[in-house]
């Protein structure tokens, strides 16, 4: 796009200010009681920040949670509105926004005034040096070391900035849901004047609260941001997060009120119901997480590279006991998106029939993985012998041992090896092991940011690097259908074929039961775990 072009579109724009879409960022009257300012929060983690506060390096919410307030956004997810949309998104960084050209030019005017946490202004030279990094433009002035969701934005052509506080998107092809990704937890922006290395260790960002200070492996704590770009806000004078490994350890630290909020997406049935019991104040809210249960498996490496033992892993693990036994009904089965009401787009329990591990006869499956191990010679006197990789963290070991038990039944005898979450995301990029127990989150709820991270090919969290032509043109054709309803049935289709390739079998999505007590106000659990972390609308009432 030449200067004049440019310049053209961005008078034209000028010219439709009043229409464009972009309600300011979270700043209505608040609901009663009224707000009360300072105080501090005490919340949980349960292991150190593995990438630090390197979100765009990162893929999990252990290191989401506790940077988020340190950051903003272009726009984001509206904290105080549970379910997640277009319609829920709200203003950050930028104050307007507007599709041009049938959904190829997403055009943001960004707020003035705002302030990097080191005095320094935050322009639009920020947001292009952040988006040029992550789609890793031939030009772009700096790299990340992993950069997980580098397909998110495939689809960009070109960033432009024809002034210091305006930005153009210039799409491919169109994608209405580009605006989807934007909004999540996993898309703060940058700054330009510090390398991205910087944040694995600090965090200088825009948002609510400052970091004061990292004591590794201790806690995490933030104060709150003076000269913030929304007035009167945060409320809170103090985050403290503080780093608890053991499981049982935190669930007290929780119960005798040492913690006033618990992390997102630890807090099972039988833990809340627990808690409940012995503290009938707490608030306990059942919610989604957006993140699955799942086996990945190398396909470039056997015995993995055989369709057939792929396929026969998913026919033995029976998904409803795992619901039952792993996760006490706190969790429901679906295939690679969450089904309703927890998630809009996912295979409803009927549409599920018929595929592999799906049925409601156990045995009939198991059945089958036999015959198709059997078929490449594996027998009760020959097993296969293969090590199950899984990050050391309980709920990951909890599920990755119930998945061993179900293996062995059809011939295949699996060894565990627990794996540290800043080894984890680098060897599964790698391909560094045969086959896996792990937990996939998902930003947004919405089919291009599961597609284009989980399933393309060549992208960097493909851990199973399957890869099918077919599936991306169907990926790339659902992504510019301009009719949800027409959408929707393309979305299905692309999931069965999924589960019917065993690509990545998903085992279940996973309920959190987000508790905190009841003087924490404004801090409202979403359909995802990874986008209502910000923390500037929270007060406490103590």
């Amino acid at each position: 796009m030449t200067r004049l072009r440019i310049a053209a579109l961005f008078a034209s724009l000028v010219l439709l200010t009043l229409a464009l879409v972009g309600p300011a960022t979270s700043q209505a009257p608040p609901p009663s009681p009224t707000p009360k300012a300072g105080g501090t929060l005490n919340l949980m983690l349960r292991e150190d920040l593995p990438q630090g506060f390197a979100i765009h390096e990162t893929a999990t919410i252990s290191t989401v949670w506790p940077a988020m307030p340190c950051l903003n956004n272009l726009v984001l997810f509206d904290p105080l509105k549970k379910t997640e949309s277009v319609d829920t998104i709200i203003g950050e960084l930028a104050e307007k926004w507007s599709w041009q050209d049938n959904y190829r030019n997403l055009v943001f005017f960004l707020r003035k005034g705002v302030k990097w946490h080191d005095g320094q202004p935050f322009t639009a030279k920020d947001v292009k040096f952040t988006f040029d990094m992550l789609r890793e433009a031939p030009d772009a002035p700096a790299k990340l070391r992993i950069n997980p969701r580098k397909d998110w934005y495939a689809n960009v052509e070109a960033i432009e900035a024809p002034d210091s506080h305006t930005v153009v998107f210039r799409l491919k092809r169109p994608q209405p849901s580009f605006l989807m990704l934007l909004a999540s937890g996993y898309t703060p922006v940058y700054a330009a004047h510090l390398s991205p290395a910087s944040y694995r260790t600090g965090c200088v960002g825009t948002g609510p609260f400052k970091l004061k200070e990292w004591r590794k492996g201790e806690y995490v704590e933030l104060v709150r941001n003076p000269e913030y770009f929304v007035k009167g806000r945060p409320y809170l004078d103090t985050l403290k997060y503080y780093v608890i490994v053991e499981r049982g350890t935190r669930q007290a630290a929780l119960q005798a009120g040492k913690l006033d909020v618990s992390f997102p997406g630890e807090t099972t049935k039988t833990a809340a119901e627990h808690l409940k019991h012995v503290v009938p104040q707490l608030v306990v809210t059942p919610v989604s997480q957006n993140v699955s249960d799942n086996i990945i498996m190398n396909v470039t490496k056997p015995p993995f590279d055989n369709p057939k033992v792929r396929l026969a892993v998913s026919y033995a693990i029976d998904r409803r006991a795992l619901v039952g036994a792993v996760h006490q009904g706190g969790a429901v089965v679906g295939a690679s998106l969450a089904p309703k009401p927890w998630g809009f787009w996912g295979l409803g329990e009927r549409d599920l029939v018929g595929l592999p591990g799906y049925a409601a006869t156990p045995a009939d499956e198991k059945a089958k993985a036999k015959r198709l191990m059997a078929e490449v010679g594996v027998t009760p006197e020959k097993p296969l012998r293969v090590e199950i990789v899984t990050r050391a963290i309980a709920i990951y070991v909890d599920m990755a041992s119930f998945v061993i038990n179900e293996l062995k039944q059809v011939g295949i005898e699996a060894s565990l090896k627990q794996i540290e979450t800043a080894q984890w995301h680098p060897m599964a990029t790698r391909g560094d092991y045969q086959i896996g127990a792990n937990l996939t989150g998902i930003g947004p709820d919405d089919p291009d940011a599961n597609f284009y991270e989980n399933y393309g090919c060549g992208s960097p969290r493909n851990y199973s690097q399957y890869c099918s032509e077919e599936l991306m043109r169907m990926v790339d054709a659902q992504s510019q259908e301009l009719d949800p309803k027409k959408r929707l049935v393309m979305v299905y289709a692309i999931q069965r074929k999924l589960e019917a390739e065993a690509a990545r079998p998903i085992l279940d999505w996973k309920l959190d039961y987000f508790t905190v007590w009841p003087h924490v106000k404004n801090l409202i659990p979403h359909q995802s775990i990874y986008n209502f972390g910000r923390m500037q609308d929270v007060w406490t009432d103590r």
